[in-house]
């Protein structure tokens, strides 16, 4: 009888008792450089990066992040450092961290791990962020050709709204996530993917036909040590080299997920990520307050420092049971994704249609790669009508929480694609209306997104007249 008392005593305590703050695995200063946290980051994937710290199932964590450029990208007027931002260096990350059960047993190969997002948001003090287009000649986006030159807008957030001084008239809710959530890959994934990828970058641009969107970018980033930080292994030992000259860039998404910048993975979310070593070695990075669908400007979200709060599940034998290998060998998976509650409220859209036909008139065979880019275009052409620039309309609709959909895929030879804008966003309607004898609406707005020097080590790219402000 006094046992079962104690028992129903002690779920009782715990049962009223409010869940302790989470405990905090990765502290960021944004004073410091990636390389001097007093918790190593990691800019790699690799099996032998080592955990900074084990996380019990079931107990709730903080990690906290830089942005993906690890503070080299500045409030101020200018667009500099996005013209000049050294793209060898991306993604600083958070982690390894080691998942273990209850008994200590470390999540194992083959298990899936749930790990799911119960709160994030800014760093304290850092509530604001950034959007920029990528000079041709050092990055280039989705549409280069028609945007060739370093533009930056700088947000500032109000709680759950951001706002732009360089996008004025706007104002919407983000929904925050993080970037990149990913296990680390085993040796024989890694293989796997350095082999496939060294292939692609081998293959003639011509033949794959992307020469269009990706210009000066290669079809595939791989390993190198040059700017390499591999966590708590010591730069320059023989450990380091080995590693460095192995490991994945952290630029793509994967079997391990990774890369997948999926902006509905915010609040009550979850994510069930494939298992390929002991512990799992969870990382995570790349914080957005916003984004649209498809980060279209490449430089996309609104990047920002940030933290996560989670709680991780182990689920023993969850690839087998769960994840259907599509390829040649049980590791090509990918991860499935639980989509939270929490998500802004617009009841009104404006919709583009994009169909598989290029600007110089050419036809692609059911390409909805093509089919975006015309949506995306249709709707920046449709809102420079309203006194922005085009400049100021791409970096919005690669930030703001727009839809994309492939709307059609088997109606042969055209694709087709949509972008879906949420009008409430703006201060103006921007809906098609009956004239009454007016030339259409003109609205005139000042300033515009900010520009970049001429001087420098890379060429001055010649303007589009197509892309200034409309009159």
């Amino acid at each position: 009888m006094d046992i079962c008392w104690n028992m129903l005593s002690e779920e009782q305590h715990w049962k009223n008792m409010a869940p302790p703050t989470p405990r905090l695995v990765v502290p960021i200063d944004v004073s410091k450089k990636p390389w001097e946290q007093k918790v190593p980051l990691h800019n790699r994937w690799h099996p032998d990066i080592p955990p900074v710290a084990d996380v019990i199932e079931g107990e709730l964590f903080r990690v906290e992040m830089v942005d993906w450029t690890g503070g080299r990208v500045s409030d101020d007027n200018s667009a500099d450092d996005i013209k000049f931002l050294d793209l060898t260096i991306t993604h600083y990350l958070s982690g390894p961290l080691r998942i273990v059960d209850a008994e200590g047993v470390p999540a194992s190969p083959g298990d899936l791990l749930a790990v799911e997002i119960c709160n994030l948001g800014p760093l304290p003090g850092e509530e604001w962020g950034y959007t920029a287009i990528f000079e041709r000649e050092n990055g280039g986006g989705f549409l280069t050709d028609h945007f060739p030159s370093a533009r930056k807008a700088i947000w500032y957030f109000e709680g759950i709204y951001a706002y732009s001084p360089q996008i004025p008239g706007v104002r919407f809710p983000g929904l925050t996530h993080p970037g990149i959530v990913g296990t680390a890959p085993s040796a024989e994934l890694l293989n796997i993917w350095n082999k496939r990828e060294k292939i692609l970058a081998e293959t003639n641009h011509e033949s794959l036909k992307l020469c269009e969107v990706l210009h000066q970018r290669p079809l595939a980033n791989l390993p190198t040590p040059e700017n390499c930080l591999l966590g708590k292994i010591q730069e320059g030992t023989a450990e380091w080299h080995k590693i460095a000259n192995e490991a994945a860039r952290t630029i793509p998404g994967r079997e391990n997920g990774g890369n997948c910048d999926i902006k509905n993975l915010s609040r009550g979310s979850k994510v069930y990520l494939p298992v390929f070593v002991d512990g799992a070695n969870l990382s995570t990075g790349d914080m957005h307050f916003s984004q649209g669908d498809g980060e279209v400007s490449f430089c996309g979200a609104i990047e920002m420092s940030g933290f996560l709060e989670l709680k991780c599940e182990i689920i023993r034998g969850g690839m087998q049971e769960y994840l259907t290998p599509i390829g040649p060998t049980p590791l090509h998976v990918n991860p499935i994704f639980d989509i939270g509650p929490v998500e802004p409220r617009f009841s009104d859209w404006l919709v583009f249609e994009g169909i598989s036909v290029d600007e110089s008139g050419k036809q692609h065979f059911l390409d909805a790669s093509v089919a975006y880019k015309r949506a995306v275009l249709n709707a920046i052409e449709y809102l420079s009508r309203f006194g922005y620039s085009k400049e100021q309309v791409y970096l919005l609709l690669s930030c703001c929480p727009c839809e994309g959909r492939i709307s059609g895929i088997v109606d042969s030879p055209n694709a087709v694609a949509t972008l879906a804008i949420p009008t409430a966003i703006f201060d103006q309607d921007v809906k098609p209306k009956r004239l009454s004898g007016k030339q259409g609406p003109k609205l005139r707005r000042l300033p515009d997104v900010l520009r970049c020097s001429s001087d420098g080590h890379l060429p001055v790219t010649e303007e589009d007249p197509s892309s200034t402000r409309a009159p």
